[in-house]
């Protein structure tokens, strides 16, 4: 059987990334909108990378 904890962890860790990105540009740290888009991007990335790590995991499951 797969444990997926550490999968589960890297998601984890994703999320908080994520939303350190989230909180900085809600209280205003962009100082111009090239910094804002240039978080926004890392926001993105930081989704996809998850989306891809849940997609794994549960390829995984089906498999077994």
């Amino acid at each position: 059987m797969f444990d997926s904890r550490p999968l589960n962890a890297v998601r984890s860790e994703l999320d908080k990334l994520k939303q350190d990105q989230v909180t900085f540009l809600a209280n205003g740290g962009a100082k111009d909108f090239a910094e804002y888009r240039h978080v926004c991007g890392i926001i993105r990335g930081l989704i996809h990378a998850d989306v891809i790590v849940r997609d794994l995991v549960q390829r995984i499951d089906q498999d077994e």
